[in-house]
Order: structure tokens, then C-alpha cells, then sequence
């Protein structure tokens, strides 16, 4: 029998058919899972310390950058740990989703080019590990909250909505971010700049009611100025979030989600000659 005869056509760019590929992801639901446990356990993540540590990290930051607003402004309250400790969390949900989706594609070279799969569920299962790293960060605060003595409400269940554009905003980011690093590397060594920059100029360190009529014209350039604000209107104030923020981080979300997921999947052919 003659061997095999493998043709390799060049590549072009442009969309796969989506419903295949669409079923093809659902049906590798349980590897993503499976992957994005292995990475956790790489991490350290089922150990307590390990646990304990992804509590304490933005804790320790949260009390140290509460002291500076201290020293600076010479006035602060519980509502304003409450806020910059609530603010910081969601901020590491995205920024984690951020730093696990830039080198997914990259780091996993190998299985790229020995199996053959969606490549889009490598900054997904860096999604879900982020979302892993939030979840107890989530109880910690409602603990922390109830010792502030911050009221609680009905208004507090639009956190949902607001934490699901958080997550949609960040698997945006990581799809869009993996992708470009592909073919510029240097993406990565800059992005602990991006992330710092970034948390400077999002409501964390204040609230956005702090800013000058000046500054207030840029928050509208910032994805994450307005959910992080809703954030804080919810989880620290119990009020419903302005419905002005909603849209903003809303459209914001899916506007990176689908541009990031288009420029993804019509390069995705390409990965395993840049690789």
C-alpha cells in the first residue's frame, strides 16, 4: 500500500465554519475544565497556602495602597477599604484573565502542533482559572464587609449582571491578547506596565466621583472605568448601579470579545507556522 500523501495548503484568512467549530468546543467542554484544574494544581492552588495566598496578595496590596490614601488625603473610612478592596478584586479578575490568556497560545506549542482542536479553548481555560483565583477572594470580602458594618440589600444581587460582563470583558481580552502575542512577542514583557497603568487610571484607588470635570472626559476611553464603578455601587453601597455604566462596560465587553474572537479564529490556521 502507498503511504499517505499529506497536502498542506497555504493559509488564508477567514472565519472556520462556525457551527462545526461551535460544537467542536462544546464537545471538549471537560478538557478545558481538566486543563484549567492541571494549571491551578501547577500553581498551587489545592494547597491552603496556595489558597491562602490568592486572598492575602490583593489583601496585603489593598491595605497598603488604603494606607497611602490615608497619608495623602489625611481622611478615609470603612467605606473606602470597602470600596478600594472591592475594586481591586474584580481588577484582579480581569487582570489575571489578562496575564494567563497572553502566553496560552505560545505556551502551548506542543499541543498545537501534535493534536488538533479549537486553539480559542486555551485563553478560555485561562478565563476559568481566573475565575477560579475570584471566587474565594468573593467570600472574603462579604466577611470583610459585614466586620465594616457596610449595609447589605436586595440592590446587591445586580452584582451578577456586573460580574458577568467582568467575565465577558476579561475572556475578550485573554482571546485578543493570546492572539496578537503570537505574532508579536514582546506584548508580553510589556503587559505588567499595561496591567499597572491600567489600575492607576480605573476607579480603585478612588472613586469616580473624585474626578474633576478635566479628567472626567477620558473615562469613556477606559473599558473597565465604568465597571468597575457599577462594581463598587453594588457590592460596597448595596444601590442599584448607574444604568449609564451598565451599557458602557457592556458595549465595551463585547466590542473586545468579538473583535478579539474574529481576529482570532481567522488567524488561527496560521499559529502552527508561527509557533
Amino acid at each position: 500500500m502507498s503511504a499517505p500523501v499529506t497536502v498542506y495548503e497555504p493559509f488564508r484568512a477567514g472565519l472556520p465554519p462556525l457551527g462545526s467549530y461551535l460544537r467542536s468546543l462544546w464537545a471538549r467542554r471537560s478538557f478545558i475544565s481538566e486543563f484549567s484544574r492541571s494549571e491551578l494544581r501547577e500553581q498551587h492552588y489545592g494547597s491552603v497556602f496556595g489558597q491562602l495566598w490568592l486572598v492575602l496578595n490583593p489583601l496585603l496590596l489593598s491595605g497598603v495602597y488604603f494606607l497611602l490614601i490615608y497619608i495623602i488625603g489625611g481622611q478615609s473610612d470603612a467605606t473606602r477599604y470597602g470600596h478600594l478592596t472591592a475594586s481591586l478584586f474584580l481588577f484582579y479578575l480581569i487582570s489575571n484573565s489578562l496575564t494567563g490568556g497572553v502566553k496560552s497560545i505560545t505556551a502551548g506549542q506542543r499541543l498545537i502542533l501534535n493534536t488538533a482542536f479549537p486553539r480559542v479553548m486555551l485563553p478560555i481555560s485561562a478565563s476559568v482559572i481566573a475565575l477560579f483565583k475570584f471566587i474565594p477572594t468573593l467570600f472574603i470580602f462579604f466577611i470583610m464587609r459585614t466586620f465594616l458594618g457596610l449595609e447589605y440589600s436586595w440592590n446587591m444581587f445586580w452584582a451578577i449582571p456586573v460580574l458577568l460582563i467582568a467575565l465577558l470583558m476579561g475572556l475578550g481580552m485573554a482571546i485578543l491578547i493570546s492572539c496578537i502575542n503570537v505574532y508579536f512577542r514582546d506584548i508580553a514583557s510589556f503587559l505588567p506596565y499595561m496591567t499597572r497603568s491600567l489600575l492607576y487610571l480605573s476607579p480603585i484607588l478612588y472613586q469616580a466621583s473624585d474626578l474633576t470635570g478635566e479628567l472626567k472626559r477620558f473615562e469613556i476611553v477606559n473599558p473597565i472605568f465604568y465597571l468597575l464603578d457599577a462594581w463598587s455601587q453594588v457590592m460596597v453601597y448595596a444601590q442599584a448601579p448607574d444604568l449609564f455604566s451598565l451599557a458602557h462596560a457592556l458595549i465595551w465587553a463585547l466590542a473586545i470579545f468579538f473583535i478579539g474572537t474574529y481576529f482570532f479564529l481567522s488567524r488561527e490556521r496560521d499559529f502552527a507556522v508561527r509557533l
